[in-house]
């Protein structure tokens, strides 16, 4: 066995011209062809830090994205969506280990004979390992506070370079003195971390506690440490704060223990001026381009209460507006369900709801439900939308339960009615345009139906089959996840490849709230057989 060490060749890359839409002119770059069974180059496929400098790994060992001085913070890489979703990024983009064996020309590692990608265990430290031919070569990223360090090992007679951007390279310790620090420190740190979560309860199998660790690791590492800022994912036109998406990290963190990390996403949340926008930096100011959506302060709201923080004098906002889906303003049930939500606790078992949120979800049924459950809009051919969830998680508007139920179940492709099942997940809404699976809410529904298999203690076969369904859909999100367990917002139909932001802040969140809802500390659940097939 031979080893040899790094060389590194850390420069700037060429300035690349801004024509990002396909079928533009030949002199336009291309995205580098995936290997078979993998994303594209540039793709985040894992994300390193806890909640300093923030980096994207791809599947490949390069630094497709660069954040400091949090998650939330300015890029250090140009790599814009919109180039990703055209297929025009070029190949110096990036930091980017190069690979040559015997004195041959130095390749990328997307031109490899194969590539594997796994996180060390209990840590945001990715793992990367690229075979050429009798070599392998093995990188190793970690990072912690300001910086980002990499171990590179070869087995075989080979050497490696790194090429990268300017602003980037000035952050990567890779082969050099400190690199061993921050690596070792990094892993110790994140294990430290990781120990202090409360743990599922008795029953749960090894996948679900492999699941639940790494998505509490997720948001460790897409929380800015000092601020409480959640960026949605590590990728330019997502590293930016949403209330619902970081409310929701919010209650994970609650549920599993991390009371003081919650108390700052939800403090980061009190002080944004949510009428403002749909979005936000990680300093609190908007981001312009979308206006605010409708369901930002009843998500905020119940982020507070479970973080134990007054919810202040959050406004009820405009429900004329977009929705989680992001599009055209319209009258959405998400956005209703979450105003009725800001209104105050969920109701207590021995009182009821108040007369007003009565007389609210009474006039929520009238518009919004059929036969058929919960629509999207006020109109029976709008179609059933998966936020129907929300009225049992988190929300608890009772008197939508049998509807939710009705919808979750149908989506999820339970019984003869229900749509052809997905091995990936659900996607959003009955008539989403797109096919390709979303992974939140695959995990929203999951986590609403292990809550109405709770109440449904007292009816085994709907508690069976409530249950069921949710552990169905956990198998889903768990077959939609990278090989190194990342949660991606979406991936292929067909071959649950990732197409979007890896890893989703959002799914990594709903992934522990159901996983908690399933497998509880104390027993409150029905006897059923847990399993959920790879």
């Amino acid at each position: 066995m031979a080893w040899t060490r790094a060389a590194l060749a850390l420069v700037a890359a060429g300035v690349v011209g801004l024509v990002l839409v396909s079928g533009g002119s030949v002199a336009d770059p291309r995205t580098p062809p995936a290997l078979p069974g993998l994303p594209p180059p540039f793709l985040g496929t894992a994300v390193v830090g806890s909640g300093g400098v923030t980096a994207a790994i791809d599947a490949y060992g390069d630094v497709a994205d660069l954040r400091a001085p949090g998650p939330a913070g300015r890029t250090l890489i140009d790599n814009p969506s919109a180039r990703q979703a055209a297929g025009s990024v070029p190949a110096d983009t990036g930091i980017a280990p190069r690979v040559s064996v015997a004195g041959a020309p130095a390749l990328p590692l997307w031109r490899a004979d194969s590539v594997s990608q796994r996180y060390l265990p209990g840590t945001n430290a990715v793992r990367t390992v690229a075979r050429f031919g009798a070599v392998r070569v093995t990188i190793v990223y970690a990072a912690r506070g300001r910086q980002l360090a990499c171990r590179i090992e070869i087995e075989g007679g080979a050497e490696v370079l790194i090429s990268g951007e300017a602003r980037a390279a000035r952050r990567l310790h890779c082969e050099d003195g400190a690199a061993r620090g921050i690596l070792t420190g990094a892993a110790r740190a994140d294990r430290r971390w990781l120990a202090r979560a409360r743990p599922l309860g008795p029953g749960a199998p090894a996948w679900a506690r492999h699941m639940y660790g790494r998505s509490l690791l997720t948001l460790r590492a897409l929380t800015d440490a000092r601020t409480g800022a959640v960026a949605a994912g590590a990728r330019d036109g997502w590293a930016y704060v949403w209330p619902r998406d970081a409310a929701t990290a919010a209650l994970a963190y609650a549920a599993a223990g991390y009371r003081p990390e919650a108390r700052r996403v939800a403090g980061f949340l009190l002080d944004l001026d949510l009428g403002t926008a749909a979005r936000f930096h990680g300093d609190g100011s908007p981001v312009p381009g979308r206006a605010a959506q409708g369901d930002a302060a009843g998500w905020v709201a119940v982020a507070a209460r479970a973080a134990g923080l007054p919810p202040g004098s959050l406004r009820r906002p405009q429900l004329d507006s977009a929705d989680y889906q992001e599009g055209a303003p319209g009258r959405y049930v998400a956005n209703v369900i979450a105003a009725i939500g800001l209104g105050g606790e969920p109701p207590a078992p021995m009182h009821g709801p108040s007369p007003t949120r009565r007389r609210e979800e009474t006039r929520l049924k009238s518009r919004f439900v059929t036969a058929a459950g919960i629509m999207r809009e006020p109109d029976a051919r709008s179609g059933l939308d998966s936020a129907a969830a929300w009225v049992v998680r988190p929300f608890a508007l009772p008197l939508l339960y049998p509807p939710a139920r009705r919808t979750l179940l149908h989506l999820a492709g339970v019984g003869a009615s229900g749509p052809p099942a997905s091995r990936f997940g659900i996607v959003p809404s009955e008539h989403w345009p797109g096919v390709d699976p979303w992974t939140a809410p695959t995990a929203w529904s999951a986590w609403s139906l292990a809550a109405l298999a709770i109440r449904e203690s007292a009816h085994p076969t709907a508690a069976r089959r409530d249950r069921g369904a949710a552990v169905g859909l956990l198998a889903d999100l768990r077959r939609a996840a990278t090989p190194a367990g990342a949660l991606p917002e979406r991936v292929d139909a067909r071959t649950g490849i990732p197409t979007s932001t890896t890893p989703l802040a959002w799914s990594a969140a709903f992934a522990v709230l159901a996983l908690r809802e399933l497998w509880p500390q104390e027993a409150r659940r029905p006897p059923v057989r847990d399993g959920a097939s790879g």
